[in-house]
Order: C-alpha cells, then sequence, then structure tokens
C-alpha cells in the first residue's frame, strides 16, 4: 500500500464517528448507497459484513443482477436468481433497495439487440420483459431506471435496436409500460457524463423534454458520475446541471459514482484531489433540492469495474482493496458531518454548508476554494462548541472552542472541537 503515511495522517483525528448513511440522512439526504457486486457477495464475507451495515449504507442497487441479459437471456424465459441477491440482502438489512436497469443497448441478449422487429413486435417484447421484471419486484424498489444511456457521447440519440424502429417514440413508450407495471415505484432515466454539462447534457435535456410533452412519468434523473481525478467539475457546476434538471420539475441522484485516477498508484497530490472530487460531488447533492442520494459504484477498489474497463486507472472508490477506509471516505464523510451537525448557523456563499437542508429550500451554491492543510487561525468572535465544525475549506465561523476543547484538525474540510 503506497498511501499508508497520508491516510493515517488524515484520519488519526477521529472527527465523525457516525457513518455515511447516518449522516446523508441527518444532513437531509434520502439515502448514501452502493452498488453489490453478485459475485463478491457469494465469496467474501468481509466485503459484505462492511456491505451490510445499514449506518454505512442505507440503500443497495444490483451491479448486474437486474439488467435485461441476466433477468431474460433467452425470450420468455426469466430468472431472477442473480436481481434477487440484492432483492434479498437490502430486505434482510433493512436498507432501501434501488433498481437498476430495465432498457439499455448493453448487455441485451443477441435475441433481442439483433432480432427483426417492426413496432409491434418489439413493443411486445418490451412490455413483456418490463412487466415480469417489474412484477417480480414490485413493492421493493424506491427507484428503478427504467431507460438507460440513451444518448451517445456525441451528443446524438444512441443508434440502439429500439432507436432504429421506434425513433424517440420509445422514450415515452417504456416509461408509461414502467409506471403501468409498478405506479409506485420513481421512474428514472440513467446515464454518464452528464455532469460536463455540454452536448450530452443538452440532448438528455431534450429527451426528457419529449418524454414530458407525451404526458409520460418520468420522475427522475440519476448522473452516474463515472468520474475522473482532477477532471471533476466543481461543487458549483455541478449543482448548476443537477438543477438544469430539478427546474423540469424532477428528482435528481448521483447513481454510480466513482473518481479513478488515471496514474497508477496514485500520489499523495493525487488522493488529496480525489477527496476534493469526491466531497464537490457529495456537496453538490447537498446544495440542490430534490437531489435524493449517493450511490457509489461499489464501495472497495477490491471489485471495481473500473481496472477492467480503462485498463491502467483505477483506485476509483472510498475503501481500498483491502477494504480500508481511504482519504476520499473522509472527505465524503466530514462534508456530510458539516450539513447534518448545523454547526454554522450563518452560512455564506463562500462556505460549505453546514445546516440541516430542509426538503424544500433550496441552499446557496457554494464557490469552490482549494483545501488547505490546517485549520484557519483563530479569530475574534464567539466560540464553537464541543463537536462543532471550527474550520475547513471556506469556513467562516469560529475557530476557537470553548474550553477545554480544542480545533482538531480532520482533513482540508472539516475541522472540529475535541
Amino acid at each position: 500500500m503506497h498511501t499508508t503515511g497520508l491516510l493515517a495522517a488524515l484520519l488519526a483525528p477521529v472527527v465523525v464517528s457516525a457513518q455515511l448513511h447516518e449522516l446523508a440522512v441527518k444532513a437531509g439526504l434520502q439515502y448514501f448507497g452502493t452498488c453489490i457486486g453478485e459475485s463478491a457477495s457469494q465469496s467474501d464475507t468481509a466485503y459484505m459484513n462492511i456491505l451490510s451495515d445499514k449506518r454505512e449504507f442505507g440503500q443497495l442497487v444490483p451491479e448486474n443482477g437486474q439488467k435485461w441479459d441476466a433477468t431474460e437471456g433467452t425470450r420468455g424465459r426469466f430468472t431472477y436468481t442473480q436481481g434477487d441477491i440484492s432483492a434479498s440482502a437490502a430486505r434482510r438489512n433493512g436498507q432501501l433497495l434501488r433498481c437498476h436497469t430495465l432498457v439499455w443497448h448493453s448487455q441485451l441478449p443477441n435475441w433481442v439487440a439483433s432480432g427483426s422487429w417492426n413496432r409491434q413486435t418489439l413493443t411486445e417484447v418490451i412490455e413483456s420483459h418490463i412487466n415480469n421484471v417489474m412484477d417480480h419486484y414490485r413493492g421493493q424498489c424506491l427507484h428503478w431506471d427504467v431507460l438507460n444511456e440513451a444518448v451517445d457521447d456525441n451528443g446524438s440519440y444512441r443508434n440502439s435496436v429500439f432507436y432504429r424502429v421506434f425513433g424517440t417514440d420509445y422514450f415515452p413508450l417504456v416509461f408509461n409500460l414502467a409506471k403501468k407495471a409498478d405506479p409506485v415505484t420513481k421512474l428514472y432515466y440513467n446515464d454518464y457524463n452528464l455532469e460536463y454539462n455540454g452536448a450530452k447534457t443538452e440532448k438528455t435535456v431534450e429527451l426528457v423534454k419529449i418524454i414530458q410533452a407525451a404526458k409520460a412519468p418520468i420522475e427522475g434523473v440519476g448522473f452516474q458520475a463515472h468520474l475522473i481525478v482532477g477532471t471533476t467539475p466543481n461543487r458549483a457546476q455541478l449543482a448548476t446541471v443537477l438543477r438544469r434538471f430539478t427546474s423540469l420539475n424532477l428528482d435528481v441522484a448521483y447513481t454510480e459514482l466513482d473518481i479513478r485516477h488515471e496514474t497508477m498508484p496514485p500520489n499523495s497530490q493525487a488522493l488529496s484531489r480525489q477527496g476534493t472530487d469526491y466531497a464537490n460531488v457529495v456537496g453538490s447533492c447537498l446544495d440542490v433540492d430534490r437531489c435524493v442520494g449517493v450511490t457509489v459504484w461499489g464501495y472497495t477498489d477490491k471489485y471495481s469495474w473500473v481496472p477492467g474497463t480503462f485498463p491502467g486507472t483505477g483506485a476509483a472508490l472510498l475503501y481500498d482493496d483491502q477494504l480500508r477506509k481511504k482519504a476520499a471516505w473522509t472527505s465524503v464523510s466530514s462534508v456530510l458531518a458539516a450539513a447534518a451537525t448545523g454547526s454554522n448557523p450563518n452560512p455564506q456563499p463562500t462556505t460549505i454548508i453546514t445546516t440541516t437542508r430542509p426538503a424544500t429550500t433550496p441552499t446557496s451554491t457554494p464557490v469552490v476554494v482549494e483545501p488547505t492543510p490546517t485549520p484557519s487561525s483563530p479569530a475574534s468572535g464567539s466560540e464553537a462548541q464541543r463537536w462543532g465544525q471550527c474550520g475547513g475549506q471556506g469556513w467562516s465561523g469560529p475557530t476557537r472552542c470553548v474550553a477545554p476543547y480544542t480545533c482538531t484538525y480532520g482533513n482540508p474540510w472539516y475541522s472540529q472541537c475535541l
């Protein structure tokens, strides 16, 4: 492990005793969650022990078990063995279940992708798939990703079998079918690279408006947030793009968050920047009314999809390959703790938001300030109480603690009176 010294320095002062889901809920989110790797869940008890702690992860989503190839590999023959791994774990642990995904061009059985279809016959196939899968998980799913990655990276609609047969008409079609199959669960569109507010984002706004114009029941947009250390937009930029969709009367969520290093192994500077990037993503969700939660796409580097998909990259998650919390975990927990504790009674636009976010009141957009290695210098004014925040990135509140407590550095975003 090349980061032992840095992690020890960041984690030594234990300023956050609660865990991620607990902190997220106290900060006003519905959940902090993770996907579950189906194969790891069957073979790694230590992995499952952490994943099953609902104080840390209050929501689960199957990594692959509910996709079309896993549930209907052969036409009309439905199997739920892999998808039920997540559903059973969530039920057993008292965690929320997010379901993923119904209609997607990838991990699509060849009989669908290469079939000879017209509008009627493909509608029958889609309807049968949605009805059977949603009926099996009826009443269990907080959200369903109904439509996944229908926009290409160049900002055009993806040339999938569905688009070739229907054009854009399949967008409202699948949402109408899903709502009929399960009227209770919230229905999401889910995609990656929306965070950069470019051509792909523009096209996704258009996609949403097509669905809404057809009076189909889309209720949320999922930002996958498969990001890269050092190129992740800042907190204010991320909040801006989230608000593009909440302004359309939709919920938003980060649904598959990971932030990969492009050079391995990462040095101390890269690990620090990764912490900044994670803090910005989570912080932007806190800043936006109707951003309901954050899901990381796996919690440990041990089972991350990243190295296999992007060779030479990795270390993208909150726990290392030995199931130890990384500096990025500390950054996330500190941002959540600052929002949960309400330690700053008068938040300013340049501070991390530290008041519990009301469900219907938008917060101000922060300006990102580069982290400093120590808390702010003591200043005149009121003193923070025990457990209160006393320093960190952009902090403008008290930097002295009531006696006998001292301002203890946790990481660049959060110092606390201990």
